[in-house]
């Protein structure tokens, strides 16, 4: 009689089902799905495979020298390449990202660096994860006026 309808929550991954180690090092492109938590180092690109849940996680030891598409992410550690990311994307106090981030949820915490654009995606966009490269012209200057 007096039920209330509450919205679901979409469902998270919190499992970890792939752990890359502090002392491992991976020279290749990585494809997951479900949770992955990288305390070592990849050079490659990183791809979740379809699911919508899918979540990695970079630990502060942790670094990528690679593309990382993929539809939640929690960074406190270093990538080096673009990043687009679908659902939610985390940056914890030390997450380092050199390049573009492509994102439709953002949370960044005091100290986290994007040393690139942030380009956020509306809803009703396309996929994100099927993004192009996308290179943005460095030598265009841009002058700002204020008027009175």
């Amino acid at each position: 009689m007096f039920k209330k309808s509450k919205p679901k929550k979409t469902k998270s991954t919190t499992r970890i089902d792939t752990l890359i180690g502090r002392h491992t090092h991976i020279k290749g492109d990585v494809s997951f799905s479900g949770g992955l938590r990288i305390d070592g180092s990849i050079a490659g690109n990183i791809n979740a495979t379809t699911d919508e849940a899918s979540l990695l996680t970079l630990s502060d030891h942790g670094s990528i020298e690679g593309e990382v598409r993929v539809p939640n992410l929690v960074i406190n550690g270093e990538i080096n390449g673009n990043v687009y990311v679908s659902q939610h994307v985390e940056l914890a106090p030390k997450a380092r990202i050199h390049g573009n981030l492509y994102y439709r949820m953002l949370e960044m915490a005091m100290g986290a660096e994007v040393n690139g654009h942030l380009i956020r995606a509306q809803e009703d966009s396309e996929d994100i994860l099927q993004v192009e490269h996308e290179v943005f012209d460095e030598e265009t200057q841009y002058h700002l006026e204020q008027k009175a």
